[in-house]
């Protein structure tokens, strides 16, 4: 698991300026995707082009009709998904330490405080695009099952071949299991985007005087 422990490293930094539904999405972020992709995902697909067979001795069928069964490997789909839901969140860190890093020519503090939570905005808008186009990529690619016998008549193979997928009931599940993942971390992160931009809605309270200072009057700014 060591090439995940910078994702991870990545993501705990970004729950500092998270909403507590953001904290959930992170939660289901690295137990539920990274830990279970990089625990059993490897296990479930490292076998899918060994094993996958085909009822010909036709040189370049097999790998012709893999290629047609599987366009993109399950689990580097999977991979990539994790990778481009991270991307937002690496482009914000950066920032962050960015805004850090210059305190006294990024002006006050709560201009930058507002920039900071616009980028944070923005970032969290990103991820909802990107969780929804790979659910979508998903189903498209893959569907929701994965066929036990796959049915190939690309050339080279000279007629009609029979090619079979390794374990498919077990991927079957793993997709599934993966895509109600997705849709809970796309239904977090639409939660958190409705939070965010309530909170941005709210009106501020008034400030309240010091003492020994007098409070302004009204239709006097504050």
């Amino acid at each position: 698991m060591g090439e995940w422990g910078f994702l991870s490293s990545l993501l705990d930094a970004v729950q500092e300026h998270s909403p507590m539904v953001g904290r959930f999405w992170l939660v289901v972020m690295l137990l539920f995707r990274i830990l279970v992709l990089a625990t059993v995902g490897s296990d479930v697909f490292e076998d899918e082009q060994e094993e996958f067979v085909c009822n010909t001795q036709q040189p370049g069928c097999k790998p012709v009709c893999y290629d047609a069964a599987f366009p993109i490997s399950h689990y580097r789909f999977l991979v990539f998904h994790v990778v481009v839901l991270s991307a937002p969140a690496a482009l914000f860190v950066i920032f962050a330490v960015h805004q850090a890093a210059k305190p006294g020519r990024g002006g006050p503090p709560g201009q930058r405080a507002h920039r900071l939570q616009a980028f944070y905005v923005g970032s969290v808008v990103a991820r909802i695009a990107a969780e929804l186009a790979f659910l979508l990529g998903q189903a498209l690619l893959y569907g929701f099952r994965v066929q036990p016998l796959f049915v190939c008549r690309s050339r080279p193979c000279p007629h009609g071949v029979d090619c079979f997928v390794s374990r498919p009931t077990e991927k079957t599940v793993f997709i599934h299991f993966y895509f109600v993942v997705g849709l809970v971390s796309a239904l977090l992160s639409l939660a958190e985007l409705a939070h965010l931009l309530r909170k941005s809605r709210a009106p501020r309270a008034p400030r309240c005087p010091r003492p020994g200072e007098r409070a302004p009057a009204p239709g006097q700014p504050a």
